[in-house]
């Protein structure tokens, strides 16, 4: 039995756009394969192999989102002081003063790249901040090194 994968409702979401993306790209490059198989005597050619590479790694994405989704656990929004999945929290770096905002959410939702962050519950950070509440302190080894954070707020 494959095991669930707990994703917050704005993930799911998140994950179902880039599943209807990725179908969108998968009958693209079907669409030039055919093409290109019907218009090239030599089934040797590099851009028909390049096309059938390209479909190839649409239908493994697609596949793996299919995948997570079905297995998929919406988590309701976090809620009470302690953090948990789904929660939104502001931790300050005690050396830097910096403060960055991140939500912890499951592996398959993890990224960097948008506000905000969205940091897996099975990564350095997110391990060190389960469970903690407003104002505590935690520690977390990095590839650069050990970092304190002072966690500012916990929120949904």
């Amino acid at each position: 039995m494959a095991h669930e994968v707990k994703l917050t409702k704005a993930g799911y979401e998140r994950l179902q756009e880039e599943l209807a993306e990725e179908k969108k790209r998968l009958e693209e490059a079907t669409r030039i394969l055919q093409e290109q198989m019907e218009s090239f005597e030599d089934y040797e050619d590099s851009g028909l192999e390049e096309a059938k590479r390209e479909k190839a790694q649409i239908e493994a994405r697609v596949d793996a989102l299919e995948d997570i989704l079905h297995r998929a656990e919406i988590i309701e929004s976090a809620e009470g002081d302690k953090i948990t999945l789904g929660s939104v929290v502001v931790v300050q770096d005690e050396k830097s003063g910096e403060s960055i905002t991140l939500q912890i959410v499951a592996p398959a939702e993890a990224t960097v790249l948008e506000e905000p962050m969205r940091v897996s519950d099975e990564s350095p950070l997110g391990v060190a901040l389960l469970g903690h509440k407003e104002g505590e302190k935690v520690r977390v080894d990095t590839p650069d090194g050990r970092r304190r954070f002072r966690i500012i707020s916990v929120g949904a």
